[in-house]
């Protein structure tokens, strides 16, 4: 597809009061890359101003506490050393004219002893143990089996949402999204495979969305509605996530969500079995930003026709910082190397050519 072809993907917008340079956003990544004390470092300072480019900038995961890491060198938003190293990435994405939000994280039952503070077990609505490998310093681990939050917990977990939002913007982003997809704490609570609660955050619907609420309620009074997005997945299968009727478990919170004047909602529309994200994206009312495997072409087709307001690119973005001039241009993409993806320093992160640096 031609750049005239690309005449809304590349041409600029606004979220509420947010404006924009394109309806390109970047997508959350984890990378890996933080450094002591899970602080971003001056690499991954130079990672989010090479892709300035983009619309808006949503950061990868970090960790609204010692509890909610799943990972080795994932950053956090709950230490000032963090907030400090964070702080530098705003200022260097403000100076090329970017606009960043950055993702709240709490990974739930998707971690291990071995990363988690005085090797506890992680938590999660229930104790319901997901498959797979998660990375620790004695290498990859298999998941444990969590312990489920007990009633008396969960105000302090989300206590810990709205420190992160005001940790965030003590750091100088523009919003936050909270991260309520990909099989973290979130969505273990609102899908009834991993949520076999008795008491009110489980259930029905709208009990199993009742943690969602109360941290969306808990970082709006921190950045107001219209600066804070939400990112869902509902056919995510990963992990051994599931959830008996996912079409009706995901419209009821699109459906919650629109109460409120949020950013946005972020969907990840892959995975197994059928799902009307068109659905969801009508339910929901306010701006959609779909994600799961667009190209320049199919992006500008699916904001043409009015099923989408902006598109996340995440591995495009990952190995092109230049992404936006190449799509400008019809330029060839950078081949992506996957082994790269999680941990190293610059090779596979801030080192892939631009352009201009190929020509």
């Amino acid at each position: 597809m031609t750049t005239s072809n690309l005449n809304l993907l590349l041409s600029p917008t606004q979220i509420n009061t947010l404006h924009l340079k394109n309806h390109m956003v970047m997508a959350p990544l984890t990378r890996s890359r933080a450094g002591e004390g899970d602080v971003p470092t001056s690499t991954v300072v130079e990672y989010y101003r090479q892709r300035a480019g983009a619309g808006l900038i949503i950061t990868e995961g970090s960790q609204i506490s010692a509890q909610g890491k799943g990972y080795i060198r994932t950053p956090g938003i709950f230490s000032s050393e963090q907030v400090s190293g964070w702080k530098h990435v705003t200022d260097a994405v403000h100076a090329e004219g970017g606009r960043v939000f950055l993702q709240l994280w709490h990974v739930g039952r998707l971690s291990h002893s071995l990363v988690q503070l005085n090797n506890r077990l992680p938590v999660a609505p229930s104790a319901i143990k997901a498959d797979g490998e998660t990375y620790t310093s004695e290498g990859l681990k298999p998941y444990e089996l969590p312990r489920a939050l007990s009633l008396d917990e969960i105000p302090g977990v989300i206590a810990d949402f709205r420190q992160g939002a005001e940790n965030a913007k003590r750091a100088g982003f523009d919003g936050v999204e909270i991260h309520g997809a990909n099989g973290y704490l979130i969505d273990q609570f609102l899908r009834d495979g991993t949520n076999a609660r008795t008491d009110s955050y489980g259930g029905s619907a709208e009990n199993r969305a009742r943690f969602l609420k109360e941290v969306v309620e808990s970082v709006i009074e921190v950045f107001g509605a219209s600066r804070v997005g939400v990112r869902l997945s509902p056919i995510f299968n990963y992990f051994s996530m599931s959830d008996s009727d996912p079409q009706a478990t995901f419209n009821y919170a699109a459906k919650m969500l629109s109460r409120y004047g949020l950013a946005y909602m972020h969907v990840v529309e892959v995975g197994t079995g059928s799902f009307d994200f068109r659905e969801l994206k009508r339910r929901f009312g306010g701006t959609y930003i779909a994600n799961g495997g667009y190209d320049a072409e199919r992006a500008e087709t699916s904001l043409q026709e009015g099923n989408a307001d902006l598109v996340s690119f995440g591995t495009a973005f990952l190995a092109n910082p230049d992404l936006v001039e190449r799509f400008k241009h019809g330029a060839a993409l950078n081949d992506v190397d996957p082994t790269t993806f999680y941990q190293g320093e610059e090779r596979g992160y801030t080192d892939y050519p631009t352009m201009a640096e190929i020509a």
